[in-house]
């Protein structure tokens, strides 16, 4: 997998529903109705937009949030495209390329 797609629906009674779902590959109608679309094989953000407000693309911030929710997903995520997380001192997250990077 390589894109986590971010969807947030609101309900008739103003609720709002997130769906996420993991890629290998984007659709048009993943551009269409997402409003977050994170790329982990190039480390960037394709797409945040919040209630038609576009937020600025700052990967790391991004992935750092979501990560608290989706910790398992957004882990797997960076090694199946190359890439481990390295817990420092300060307990940041940072991206390191895996020893063994088939790419």
């Amino acid at each position: 997998m390589r894109y986590l797609i971010l969807t947030y629906l609101t309900k008739p009674s103003g609720q709002i529903d997130e769906v996420m779902t993991v890629a290998r590959s984007l659709k048009a109608r993943d551009h269409q109705t997402a409003n977050v679309i994170l790329d982990f094989k190039t480390l960037t953000v394709l797409k945040c937009s919040m209630s038609g407000v576009t937020v600025p693309r700052d990967f790391d911030r991004i992935v750092e949030y979501y990560h608290q929710h989706y910790e398992s997903t957004i882990s797997r995520l960076f090694q199946e495209n190359g890439y481990e997380i390295v817990k420092s001192d300060q307990t940041t997250d940072t991206k390191q390329p895996a020893e063994n990077n088939p790419s």
